[in-house]
């Protein structure tokens, strides 16, 4: 009996001494790499189910010098417990501290990238961790908080010698362990579309939920989890990892970066643990967010860093799907950032739409919304899709449009933009409602400057009758005489002819407000385009269009406006447009002679 009992006071005392350590109000006694040697034992601390904290043992194998990066070293441990026999390394367990003679040594931060007959694992050291909150200080080095961001999954290799003497096999290395991605309230078909592009940051996506907030939630300690908040509301999206210390109301998590974004505002909220998923692949933990107790501040190369007290602000985002049958009304709140911000957008308006009970993915969508950005007028989003025969989403095309738009504002060179609201808009229309341009004609060959001709345009729509409109165009009276061109088309054709010139036309824009405009001056996809064109250059100058400029003025204004100013060898005389509540595709060219 002498065995179990040992090891029952043995495991009693462990707790003791990290109920002792995470209760403490101060900065816990470190153990400095320096003094870590090989054979060390120690134990860690991690949630397995519930919210009980659970020990495990942990021994010293060696230390990986510069591993990561210059002085960026790993120490190599083995694990060991009832749970890791199960499960071996976990998602989700990244972060989880290990005490060694009742000192924090680092946190658990690595696995190996291949299947091993034990659990072995990388730790990052306890200072190394503690030094973002260093890097967070007023004046730091932007270039160092970049260097120690530029991790984000990446492996590591190790060397030969010490994989011999653990029992590995040549070329294995370590990676980070990836933080649970737990989504709530999204399709399968969404999370499959959109989870590879947040995998890439080191997660892995699972099912998960959220839980009511609770007084105790920000009472988080060592060897709990804390969630990262992405997307919150109707439904949720929120990243995982285990808190390595606390001191005061600074929080220490992951031991590796989560994104490598560096400085971030990101909300953070309690994480509470459902089960461990074990898996010989990749185990993983099952979890529910509660409530929000803070913000993340720091996301650095050997930890992430965040304080207990107000959350982040996150953006508010509206989201109407409409059908002829019904109207379902969505609120979530997105995480603000400039990488991660287009692509939730992006994702929950692909969910809320395809969730709706009425969607069809043979139907046609009108899309409506503005996005509202301080200090500035707002973005306008208006266009229409039709379903076509690719084996996408009819609602896909909608998505990636709300994700470039974003993408255009939060990557400007100009301004870091600040938006405060989002209000989406999405109508389906039964059947697609598509139509081709067949052909055109103008009713006349000849006319002279300030006389309207009318373009007669025969449309083919999608299993329906032929339809004929007609569009006037009036020939500007300054017009000189010569052969015009006049291009009949969709948006995508007009806006294609336009960029055949040197420079694209973000060179021409000075400023956050000028891209607005030029956002708001988007053409639309149900729109039937006339534009008279004229075999002379036109001049573009920041947000300004000037056409038919002699040569010599092109010369001049380039020379005042360098690096502002783009060439069109053609010059748009006039252009007209008529709704047509369909989406038109093709173009014509015309002739006309204007004497």
């Amino acid at each position: 009996m002498r065995g179990p009992i040992f090891r029952l006071f043995a495991a009693l005392a462990a707790i003791f001494v990290f109920c002792s350590l995470a209760v403490a109000s101060g900065e816990p006694q470190i153990l400095p790499l320096s003094q870590i040697q090989p054979g060390m034992k120690g134990v860690g601390y991690t949630i397995f189910s519930g919210n009980n904290v659970q020990p495990f043992d942990v021994e010293v194998i060696g230390v990986l010098p510069n591993l990561i990066g210059p002085k960026q070293d790993v120490v190599l441990v083995r694990l060991s417990s009832p749970e890791i026999a199960k499960s071996g390394v976990v998602d989700g367990m990244s972060g989880s501290p290990v005490y060694i003679n009742g000192k924090l040594a680092g946190a658990i931060a690595y696995k190996f990238g291949s299947f091993t007959s034990e659990a072995l694992a990388g730790m990052t050291p306890i200072e190394e961790e503690l030094a973002v909150s260093d890097l967070a200080k007023p004046g730091a080095s932007r270039k160092t908080r970049v260097a120690n961001a530029a991790a984000e999954g990446s492996h590591y290799e190790m060397p030969d010698s010490l994989t011999r003497e653990v029992g590995l096999g040549r070329g294995v290395f370590l990676e980070p362990i990836a933080a649970p991605l737990a989504f709530s309230g999204f399709l399968p078909s969404v999370i499959g579309r959109y989870s590879g592009e947040l995998e890439k940051y080191g997660m892995m996506a699972t099912e998960g939920g959220s839980v009511p907030a609770s007084p105790s939630d920000a009472n988080l300690q060592p060897g709990e989890m804390a969630a990262i908040v992405l997307v919150s509301g109707d439904s949720s999206v929120t990243a995982g990892c285990t808190v390595t210390a606390r001191i005061g109301d600074q929080v220490y998590l992951c031991g590796h970066s989560l994104f490598g974004f560096g400085k971030v505002n990101l909300a953070m909220a309690r994480a509470h643990v459902v089960a461990t998923l074990p898996s010989a692949m990749n185990s993983t933990k099952i979890m529910n967010a509660g409530g929000l107790i803070g913000s993340i501040g720091e996301d650095l190369l050997t930890g992430v860093m965040g304080s207990i007290g107000p959350a982040a602000a996150m953006i508010p985002v509206e989201l109407a799907v409409e059908t002829p049958d019904m109207t379902k009304r969505f609120h979530f709140e997105v995480a603000e950032n400039s990488k991660l911000t287009p692509l939730l957008v992006s994702m929950v308006t692909l969910n809320g739409v395809q969730g709706n009970l009425a969607y069809n993915d043979t139907n046609t969508f009108q899309l409506d919304g503005s996005i509202d950005i301080a200090g500035h007028s707002p973005v306008h989003l208006e266009n229409m899709f039709a379903p076509n025969d690719q084996q996408i989403s009819g609602a896909a095309p909608i998505a990636a449009q709300v994700q470039a738009t974003f993408g255009e504002i939060f990557h400007n060179p100009f301004e870091q933009p600040h938006i405060t609201a989002i209000r989406l808009a999405v109508h389906s229309v039964p059947n697609a409602r598509w139509a081709a341009i067949d052909s055109a004609w103008s009713d006349r060959k000849e006319a002279h400057p300030g006389e309207t001709i009318a373009i007669k345009v025969a449309l083919r729509p999608y299993r329906g009758a032929p339809i004929l409109r007609e569009v006037p165009l009036v020939i500007p009276s300054q017009t000189e005489p010569g052969t015009l061109h006049i291009l009949v088309s969709d948006a995508a054709t007009l806006d294609r002819v336009e960029q055949y010139f040197p420079l694209g036309p973000s060179t021409r824009v000075t400023g956050l407000q000028q891209l607005i405009d030029l956002l708001n001056q988007e053409r639309q996809n149900d729109r039937l385009y006339v534009t008279l064109l004229q075999p002379a250059p036109t001049l573009l100058v920041e947000d300004k269009r000037l056409p038919d400029v002699p040569l010599s003025e092109i010369n001049v204004l380039s020379q005042r406006n360098p690096g502002r100013t783009t060439v069109l060898w053609q010059s748009e005389l006039a252009e007209q447009s008529v709704p047509l509540h369909e989406v038109i595709t093709g173009h014509e060219y015309l002739t006309i002679t204007v004497k």
